[in-house]
């Protein structure tokens, strides 16, 4: 979020006197300009404390924007000191990984948030662990998203959805969840992610990100550790089956280079991610139980980010913070709930099917968030009851099957990757205008395609983004002015696996399944809490 922020990181800064006494501890929530200073932040807190001995770290820091002439950073800061009274600073959450050597082996699918945290806790706690990823490594992958984008060509094993470190690695980079009672995966996945290069604001950011360009280094890092310590990973390797005997799996069965082979382990983990539909059709008929649950779609948005930004600070630039972000709700029309998702400032819009016959949109960010543009998914929820399946009762295989054939209708409309679009305002209209979007400049890649959006999308779906976009049109000023493109279908899984209370996929003994594929989890912290849970439950300490 910020540019201006001390380069300590969140780290202890000491300040003069280097007693070796008994230190007290207070925290102390200071208002500071938005480009301060390391030399203001510890000079405020010397005033707040009364001391002149003392070293501190940030706990926590917010912006305060709600005020336009007045907008500020909220800093809550620990001041440690001889001269204060009080305890020592409170214990970081520890992760407490049961470490022992074990003959246990352990097969882990897919390299993203899940998949990579739970084989490195397993890697940790002993067992001798093996990453299966369908995708290329990260340059790899990168070269591949890189021709697709030029060219057209879509790369099967190298792509927005596929790859060393699954979706996430091409997005904002996000660190927020809502998700309750994950403190101490949490800091275990901040402090992995700084090891590898992440900076240490992470710590303390209300809204942390890495973006796409970190990431990408970051998984990189994360890979050299987890083969530092014995762990093997597998790219451009497949899933193909599961072999399985009286709700154990013997066996996964696997493809790399037109060759199958058998993997025998003792335990599985499986986080595909929310794309891999073969895989949970696969799993269905391997007996692992499914149920639909309610999950959204909708379209993403574009805007210059200087329409963003004077709509939210009033002034197009605000030294020391990056971008404004917005996250905006409305009722929609009262049936279906309408949000702003994954806001992605200074981003872009990026072409993200997982197979060549879809057209799917994203948004990414680089970690200094400053491109032209500004991009959020803006999505209606769906409860899968209600489908357009007339006369069928919808239950996990349809929903996947109707979800599929949606992300094709808008390929097929396109006949390709250009996104089909059209301006906020028409959509909010239904105006039908042909050159809607023409000296329309845009981020996304492969290029837009006037259309009108609300004849794509279910009915349903197109009524209750008109009002939530109405709504939203009085809550940013200029947002009318924006682009609305293509097909955003990947907030969330519209499936969800039934489980064992301890976390194993109903009715089998050594299988689990994490992360978004799951239904569980919903994002970079999330998704790894999933897996890394999945791993201590196998370890014994769950």
């Amino acid at each position: 979020m910020s540019t201006g922020l001390p380069p300590h990181g969140g780290h202890s800064l000491p300040l003069a006197g280097k007693r070796h006494l008994i230190m007290g501890y207070q925290e102390i929530t200071l208002r500071l300009p938005t480009d301060y200073s390391p030399e203001q932040l510890t000079a405020a807190a010397a005033a707040a404390a009364g001391v002149g001995d003392f070293s501190l770290h940030i706990v926590r820091q917010s912006l305060e924007a709600r005020k336009k002439s007045a907008i500020h950073w909220v800093v809550r800061v620990g001041v440690s000191s001889p001269d204060l009274p009080g305890p020592e600073p409170p214990p970081r959450p520890a992760l407490d990984i049961p470490r022992r050597r074990r003959r246990e082996q352990a097969v882990v699918v897919g390299s993203g948030p899940a998949g990579f945290f739970a084989a490195l806790v397993l890697q940790q706690a002993g067992f001798t662990t093996t990453i299966i990823e369908r995708g290329a490594e990260v340059h790899q992958r990168e070269a591949g998203i890189r021709a697709f984008e030029q060219h057209g060509v879509f790369d099967p094993r190298g792509n927005y959805a596929f790859g060393e470190g699954g979706a996430g690695t091409f997005s904002d980079g996000k660190l927020t969840s809502r998700s309750k009672h994950i403190s101490r995966e949490r800091a275990f996945v901040l402090e992995s992610y700084i090891r590898a290069g992440a900076p240490a604001e992470i710590r303390y950011l209300s809204h942390p990100h890495l973006g796409s360009d970190n990431l990408k280094r970051i998984v990189t890092g994360l890979r050299a550790e987890f083969i530092g310590i014995g762990g093997t990973v597998r790219f451009e390797t497949m899933l193909t089956d599961l072999q399985v005997e009286k709700g154990r799996v013997t066996a996964a069965i696997i493809e790399h280079d037109g060759r199958q082979e058998a993997i025998e382990a003792d335990w599985y983990v499986l986080a595909p991610g929310h794309s891999a539909h073969e895989t949970s059709r696969m799993l269905m008929d391997r007996g692992v139980v499914f149920r639909p649950k309610n999950f959204a779609i909708g379209c993403r948005v574009e805007h210059p980010q200087a329409v963003i930004n004077r709509a939210q600070w009033g002034r197009e630039e605000l030294p020391g913070v990056k971008a404004a972000e917005y996250r905006l709700t409305a009722k929609g029309d009262n049936r279906l709930p309408v949000y702003t998702f994954c806001m992605c400032p200074g981003g872009m819009v990026v072409p993200a099917a997982a197979y060549a016959d879809t057209n799917i949109v994203n948004g990414m960010s680089r970690y200094h968030r400053d491109g032209h543009f500004a991009n959020a998914a803006c999505v209606a929820g769906v409860d899968p009851a209600r489908l357009p399946l007339p006369g069928r009762d919808v239950g996990a295989r349809e929903a996947l099957a109707w979800l599929a054939a949606l992300e094709r209708t808008f390929y097929d409309y396109s006949g390709g990757y250009r996104a089909p679009c059209c301006r906020i305002n028409d959509f909010i209209r239904g105006t039908k205008d042909p050159a809607s979007v023409a000296g329309m400049r845009t981020s996304y890649p492969p290029g837009l395609v006037t259309a009108p959006l609300w004849e794509l999308l279910p009915a349903a779906v197109s009524t209750a983004l008109r009002t939530g976009l109405r709504e939203f049109c009085r809550l940013i000023k200029g947002f009318e002015t924006g682009l609305i493109m293509g097909l955003e279908s990947k907030t969330s899984a519209p499936i969800q696996v039934l489980r064992e209370e301890d976390g194993r996929c109903r009715g089998f003994a050594n299988l689990y399944l994490a992360g978004e594929g799951s239904g569980y989890a919903g994002g970079i912290i999330s998704s790894a809490a999933g897996g890394i849970r999945a791993a201590l439950h196998i370890a014994g300490a769950g």
